[in-house]
């Protein structure tokens, strides 16, 4: 029987730690399995999935630039899919078709409620973005309880979208960004810009940092150095990175293609010794 074959699709894509963390998983059931990654440009991406899926392909982990080319790709999509308008997963169903999956905001919460110990429900929350990265995890921290979802856009046109999209004036709203000095101070922000990504410093003043705050890139590593120094510095209580959030939504989709829930602790806590 051949080694069933899992990918993970991004532009760039050298530095993902996706294909350690599927094997890792694999490993706790026995699983033989095949994970790489796919670098495809956006103009190659269509393509390059639908190779993937011909040649024996079962699974596929899809991160920037192209969550939402995989939304309109699929033929299947997941009610949280819809909801956030892409999508991080894609998987093979029997009769050829391909099912999409969004398990970004789940990952982040159980990341930020189980393992960091922390319970979201009557936190004033601040989103930093409006793209696909804070899509993913709006709604998200909506249902985990957060009693106020602030977003900020550098474009506000963006962020006006996503706030109509969630549709609950009474909770999610939307300020400028040069008003971000003057707006207070939450008990929760989570970074979703690409500035890190991007090797660029967010200028973000102190003030927005409450006395218990707790803030939260999406990113890991070095990309999320920047904004982790600002937390810090600023007083907030707790500062993570998405690290934690990057091994539970590969648990999810762990669990989609396989059927069998791994433990994440090992893993998460081997990564972050690897990587600090």
């Amino acid at each position: 029987m051949p080694t069933a074959q899992f990918a993970v699709f991004g532009h760039p894509i050298s530095h993902s730690l996706s294909p350690q963390i599927h094997h890792a998983f694999g490993q706790q059931f026995g699983i033989e399995l095949e994970y790489r990654a796919i670098d495809a440009a956006p103009e190659a991406f269509a393509e390059a999935v639908r190779r993937f899926f011909l040649d024996g392909g079962h699974g596929a982990n899809v991160t920037l630039p192209h969550k939402a080319a995989a939304f309109a790709l699929a033929n299947q999509r997941s009610e949280s899919a819809i909801r956030v308008g892409s999508a991080n997963v894609l998987t093979l169903q029997g009769d050829g078709t391909l099912a999409a999956h969004n398990t970004d905001g789940d990952g982040m919460v159980r990341d930020i409620t189980e393992r960091h110990s922390t319970d979201l429900r009557g936190h004033t929350a601040l989103l930093l973005g409006a793209g696909g990265a804070a899509r993913g995890v709006a709604w998200h921290l909506l249902d985990a309880g957060v009693a106020t979802l602030t977003i900020v856009n550098r474009s506000p046109e963006p962020a006006d979208a996503l706030a109509d999209a969630i549709g609950d004036p009474a909770r999610a709203h939307t300020r400028y960004w040069h008003d971000l000095a003057d707006i207070g101070s939450f008990d929760l922000i989570i970074n979703a810009t690409s500035a890190g990504v991007l090797g660029t410093a967010l200028q973000l003043p102190f003030s927005l940092v409450g006395a218990r705050a707790l803030c939260y890139d999406l990113s890991y590593g070095a990309a999320a150095g920047s904004f982790l120094a600002w937390a810090k510095t600023a007083g907030a209580r707790y500062a993570f990175d998405g690290l934690g959030m990057l091994v539970e939504t590969a648990a999810d989709a762990f669990e989609l293609w396989h059927g069998k829930r791994p433990d994440t602790d090992p893993v998460y806590h081997a990564l972050r010794q690897q990587f600090g």
